[in-house]
Protein backbone atom coordinates (compact mmCIF):
# COMPACT_ATOMS: atom_id res chain seq x y z
CA UNK A 1 0.00 0.00 0.00
CA UNK A 2 1.46 3.10 -0.97
CA UNK A 3 0.59 5.88 1.66
CA UNK A 4 4.17 6.54 3.39
CA UNK A 5 4.84 10.19 2.01
CA UNK A 6 1.58 11.56 0.76
CA UNK A 7 -0.30 14.31 2.57
CA UNK A 8 -3.76 13.99 4.09
CA UNK A 9 -5.67 16.95 5.37
CA UNK A 10 -7.99 18.01 8.20
CA UNK A 11 -10.56 21.27 7.23
CA UNK A 12 -12.77 22.32 9.28
CA UNK A 13 -16.71 22.03 8.14
CA UNK A 14 -18.33 23.24 11.37
CA UNK A 15 -18.80 27.31 11.53
CA UNK A 16 -18.10 27.46 15.18
CA UNK A 17 -14.69 26.11 14.46
CA UNK A 18 -13.74 28.25 12.01
CA UNK A 19 -16.05 27.52 8.61
CA UNK A 20 -15.76 25.57 5.95
CA UNK A 21 -12.84 24.92 4.28
CA UNK A 22 -10.64 26.13 7.87
CA UNK A 23 -7.13 24.66 7.72
CA UNK A 24 -6.85 22.56 10.87
CA UNK A 25 -3.76 20.71 9.78
CA UNK A 26 -2.03 18.37 7.34
CA UNK A 27 -0.73 14.55 8.24
CA UNK A 28 2.27 13.34 6.85
CA UNK A 29 2.12 10.08 6.77
CA UNK A 30 4.97 8.10 7.18
CA UNK A 31 3.28 4.55 8.87
CA UNK A 32 1.11 2.36 7.19
CA UNK A 33 0.08 -0.12 9.57
CA UNK A 34 -3.63 -1.38 7.87
CA UNK A 35 -6.19 -0.52 8.82
CA UNK A 36 -4.24 2.67 10.68
CA UNK A 37 -1.99 5.20 8.91
CA UNK A 38 0.07 7.48 10.81
CA UNK A 39 2.26 10.64 10.75
CA UNK A 40 3.62 13.86 11.75
CA UNK A 41 0.85 16.63 12.40
CA UNK A 42 1.45 19.78 11.46
CA UNK A 43 -1.52 22.04 12.40
CA UNK A 44 -3.21 24.74 10.73
CA UNK A 45 -4.06 27.73 11.79
CA UNK A 46 -7.59 26.72 12.50
CA UNK A 47 -6.12 23.71 14.98
CA UNK A 48 -6.76 25.82 18.20
CA UNK A 49 -10.36 25.80 17.59
CA UNK A 50 -10.53 22.39 17.90
CA UNK A 51 -7.53 21.00 20.29
CA UNK A 52 -9.59 20.87 22.90
CA UNK A 53 -11.89 18.17 20.93
CA UNK A 54 -8.89 16.20 20.13
CA UNK A 55 -7.67 16.30 23.57
CA UNK A 56 -10.95 14.52 25.24
CA UNK A 57 -11.38 12.22 22.26
CA UNK A 58 -8.27 10.70 23.13
CA UNK A 59 -8.52 10.69 26.77
CA UNK A 60 -12.00 9.22 26.59
CA UNK A 61 -10.81 6.75 23.81
CA UNK A 62 -8.26 5.32 26.02
CA UNK A 63 -10.84 4.96 28.84
CA UNK A 64 -12.12 1.29 29.67
CA UNK A 65 -15.64 1.48 30.99
CA UNK A 66 -19.00 1.92 29.58
CA UNK A 67 -18.94 5.25 30.61
CA UNK A 68 -15.84 6.30 28.78
CA UNK A 69 -17.07 4.35 25.64
CA UNK A 70 -20.53 6.45 25.67
CA UNK A 71 -18.80 9.70 26.13
CA UNK A 72 -16.21 8.69 23.30
CA UNK A 73 -19.00 8.51 21.10
CA UNK A 74 -20.55 11.57 21.40
CA UNK A 75 -17.04 13.43 20.83
CA UNK A 76 -16.43 11.27 18.24
CA UNK A 77 -19.82 12.13 16.65
CA UNK A 78 -18.72 15.92 17.14
CA UNK A 79 -15.26 15.77 15.61
CA UNK A 80 -17.13 14.08 12.51
CA UNK A 81 -19.60 17.17 12.42
CA UNK A 82 -16.79 19.26 13.14
CA UNK A 83 -13.86 18.30 10.64
CA UNK A 84 -13.39 16.29 7.66
CA UNK A 85 -10.49 14.01 6.35
CA UNK A 86 -9.35 14.41 2.98
CA UNK A 87 -7.09 12.14 1.18
CA UNK A 88 -4.65 12.71 -2.02
CA UNK A 89 -7.41 11.62 -4.29
CA UNK A 90 -10.77 13.79 -1.89
CA UNK A 91 -12.48 13.67 0.60
CA UNK A 92 -13.41 10.54 2.94
CA UNK A 93 -16.76 9.24 3.89
CA UNK A 94 -15.85 8.36 7.18
CA UNK A 95 -12.75 8.16 9.65
CA UNK A 96 -11.38 7.94 13.05
CA UNK A 97 -8.55 10.45 13.39
CA UNK A 98 -6.45 10.60 16.78
CA UNK A 99 -4.37 13.95 17.31
CA UNK A 100 -1.39 14.18 20.35
CA UNK A 101 1.14 16.68 19.79
CA UNK A 102 2.46 16.60 16.59
CA UNK A 103 1.33 13.04 15.85
CA UNK A 104 -1.79 11.65 14.26
CA UNK A 105 -2.87 8.45 13.36
CA UNK A 106 -6.46 7.31 11.73
CA UNK A 107 -8.37 4.97 9.60
CA UNK A 108 -10.58 5.78 7.04
CA UNK A 109 -13.02 4.41 4.79
CA UNK A 110 -14.64 4.96 1.47
CA UNK A 111 -18.53 4.23 3.07
CA UNK A 112 -19.38 5.38 5.95
CA UNK A 113 -18.62 2.54 8.98
CA UNK A 114 -21.54 0.55 10.02
CA UNK A 115 -22.93 0.86 13.41
CA UNK A 116 -21.70 -2.21 15.10
CA UNK A 117 -19.03 -0.04 16.62
CA UNK A 118 -16.47 -0.15 13.95
CA UNK A 119 -15.24 3.38 14.27
CA UNK A 120 -14.88 2.88 18.01
CA UNK A 121 -12.73 0.36 17.99
CA UNK A 122 -9.16 0.74 18.77
CA UNK A 123 -8.12 -2.83 17.63
CA UNK A 124 -6.46 -3.95 13.81
CA UNK A 125 -10.29 -5.12 12.99
CA UNK A 126 -13.22 -3.06 11.39
CA UNK A 127 -12.73 -0.60 8.46
CA UNK A 128 -9.74 0.67 7.46
CA UNK A 129 -8.57 2.41 3.92
CA UNK A 130 -9.38 1.25 0.71
CA UNK A 131 -7.80 2.58 -2.11
CA UNK A 132 -4.22 4.37 -2.00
Amino acid sequence: MGFEGETWYVRGVDPRYGGGDADIGEILIDEADFPWLSGRFRAGPAFAAVEDLFARELALAEGDDASHRSRWEAIQAEIERTVRLISPDGPVAAFLLHIRGDRAWFRWSDAPFDDEGDEGDEGDEGAGGVGG
